[in-house]
């Protein structure tokens, strides 16, 4: 019999260890072996310019002029965008502004309407 605790996601008992985590086979949770991930939280937040957190579906507004790369264009201070989808990377908010198109964006120039 394992000595090792069943999975907290998935509740699997086929767990095993690797270092110091531990991994669920069924489920691909990773946690660590010492318990101090209590938490169980794997997602990044989000938050704008001024603190607010961000979620997927959020409007929110530029506070700053943002040149588009590879053309003449530009997001003018206070161009609304609506239904924004949080991404991984550099620039973490993906969305489609309305005269320019999809476009990706950095949570630091945007506040939450």
């Amino acid at each position: 019999m394992s000595t090792l605790p069943p999975c907290p996601k998935c509740q699997s008992e086929y767990t095993y260890e690797d270092g110091t985590q531990l991994i669920c086979p069924e489920c691909s949770h990773e946690w660590s072996a010492s318990g101090d991930d209590t938490s169980g939280s794997d997602d990044k937040v989000i938050k704008d310019s001024v603190g607010n957190v961000l979620t997927d579906g959020d409007t929110i507004t530029v506070i700053k002029d943002l040149k588009v790369k590879g053309s003449s264009l530009v997001v003018k201070v206070g161009t609304k965008v609506k239904n924004i989808r949080l991404c991984d990377g550099d620039h973490d908010i993906d969305c489609k502004i309305d005269g320019i198109g999809a476009m990706k964006l950095k949570s630091e120039f945007v506040r939450k309407v």
